[in-house]
């Protein structure tokens, strides 16, 4: 099946749109204390690594997919990381843990994320030229 390249270009955009408010509310989880979170508090049962890993792994795909050129998502890639270690800083002023192995879930998410949303933007790529 051939894929319309005006649809690609439509979830392009608005994965692009949408990146923001879940970078929002990924800073919010983490300078927040997870009692007073009712989201996490529900998923508090798994462990803390995996929601870093796996929030970072979203934010990752969701910059790799949005931007087209490689130079680009290296460059979000290293800022998501530049933002985690951030964030991991400024936990240790809002009464929360910093932890250096959260800093590492994120990064492992990030490259993660990025890397699988770049292979099935380029099979995508691949069925439109097809």
């Amino acid at each position: 099946m051939k894929l319309p390249r005006p649809l690609l270009h439509a979830v392009r955009m608005a994965d692009a749109v949408l990146f923001w408010p879940a970078l929002t509310v990924v800073i919010w989880g983490e300078l927040t204390s997870p009692e007073g979170q009712a989201l996490l508090g529900l998923l508090w049962w798994i462990n803390d690594k995996i929601l870093h890993f796996i929030a970072y792994f979203i934010l990752g795909a969701m910059a790799a997919a949005a931007l087209k050129a490689r130079r680009r998502v290296i460059l979000a890639v290293l800022g998501l990381i530049a933002v985690g270690a951030v964030l991991e800083l400024l936990q240790g002023y809002v009464g929360r843990d910093m932890s250096a192995y959260d800093e590492l879930a994120n990064i492992a998410g990030v490259v993660l994320g990025s890397s699988a949303a770049r292979v099935i933007v380029q099979a995508l790529r691949n069925r439109i030229a097809a």
